[in-house]
């Protein structure tokens, strides 16, 4: 992709996530990286990048999902597109379908499983022919947790020799929103329901990104639970119904190195005692959005975007009673600010770090396609970190 004139476009650069990605690319890479900002409105695209403070040398290029002669002419001039134009069920397809038809790298943010089982079926072979790597997921969903467990089944064949047949994904800690593309993707999703009944099959179904693989029973993570090992209540996790899809698709695309057993579920940790349960009971209750959530294209503020964090564990155990636990962490609110980072160097680890040979085209989830390489890439880069507890 050495010949193509950019290494990286970010697709709607002009909305709130967009403009972030664009401005990560530049304060942290400067004139080392060759990129340009793409969507609809040149006027516009120029406007943000005024007022982001970014030179001129930084070029706009005008696309659009209802052209495709546009989003063929973008992609044939990268060597990867990061897109944050979703809902991606409603704006994503056009451009999948270009990169797979160009050969060209692909990262997005989508959590819409349903959409994403579309672009399986419809594009991973084109994307094989092609040499396109066309990534899902590569934000808050569902990098820390695809990677999180990664990560912890490497150390565990590393100390022992063999995978962990169980683990437990527990948010710890977050401060920050969830952003308004995750609400405007969920309310699409239920539309879409209504429409196609049959895709209730692939939204409660954790193996349905798995390529016809069917693994045993998982927990549903669905109402609160008390784990006196974790000395905590746990409550349902909005970021489960996707990370779990992505995380079995991942094992199933390397070959089930986790084991064809594997059990894997996501929950919120809310404390011990009767106030941990009655806050386990509230989330459950609650509509995670609240009243008024926002909408694509709104996010927080700069200063709420630097008091934003997360923190997750990692839980894994065996029949034998060894325990081994992994814990990840971002810097950012999740929504936004460390979404936006994490993007920004998945693509780079694409463009940069790995090569065909070890990720051939396909359309795939984070650890398959990047590894333990993006991993490092974020604790070099992104503020994430990844560590061993105990």
């Amino acid at each position: 992709m050495s010949d193509r004139q950019y290494e990286v476009i970010v697709y709607g650069a002009s909305g709130y996530t967009g403009r972030l990605v664009a401005e990560y690319l530049h304060n942290q890479y400067g004139d080392g990286l060759s990129f340009a900002m793409a969507g609809r409105s040149e006027a516009k695209l120029k406007a943000v990048r005024s007022e982001l403070g970014l030179p001129d040398s930084v070029d706009v290029v005008v696309a659009n999902s209802d052209d495709p002669a546009s989003l063929k002419s973008m992609c044939e001039s990268a060597a990867c597109i990061i897109t944050t134009v979703g809902p991606y069920q409603l704006y994503g397809e056009p451009l999948v379908a270009a990169c797979a038809e160009t050969g060209t790298d692909y990262v997005d943010l989508s959590g819409e499983p349903a959409w994403m089982r579309d672009m399986i079926d419809r594009y991973h072979d084109k994307a094989r022919e092609s040499g396109a790597r066309i990534v899902h997921s590569c934000g808050f969903d569902s990098i820390p947790f695809d990677l999180g467990v990664l990560f912890l089944q490497t150390a565990a064949k590393d100390q022992m020799g063999k995978p962990l047949p169980r683990i437990r994904g527990r948010m710890r800690k977050m401060q920050g929103a969830f952003s308004g593309g995750t609400a405007a993707s969920l309310g699409g999703t239920m539309a879409r329901l209504q429409k196609e009944p049959h895709i209730l099959e692939w939204l409660t179904n954790p193996f349905s990104l798995a390529g016809g693989f069917q693994g045993p029973d998982q927990p549903r993570g669905n109402k609160p639970i008390e784990e006196e090992d974790l000395g905590s209540w746990s409550a349902p996790f909005i970021m489960a119904a996707i990370n779990t899809k992505n995380v079995h698709r991942s094992n199933a695309l390397m070959g089930h190195p986790y084991g064809e057993d594997f059990v894997y579920d996501e929950m919120m940790l809310t404390g011990p005692g009767d106030q941990g349960k009655a806050i386990a009971e509230h989330v459950a209750s609650a509509d995670p959005f609240g009243k008024n959530p926002p909408k694509p294209g709104e996010g927080p503020t700069a200063e709420e975007r630097e008091a934003g964090f997360f923190e997750a564990a990692f839980i894994g155990s065996d029949s034998d009673g060894i325990k081994l636990t992994a814990v990840v962490t971002g810097d950012k609110d999740p929504g936004y600010g460390s979404t936006s980072k994490m993007i920004a160097e998945a693509a780079l680890c694409l463009t940069r770090d790995v090569d065909r040979n070890e990720t051939p085209g396909g359309v795939y989830t984070p650890a398959p396609a990047m590894g333990m390489k993006l991993v490092e890439r974020l604790q070099e880069s992104a503020g994430l970190t990844f560590s061993l507890e105990g």
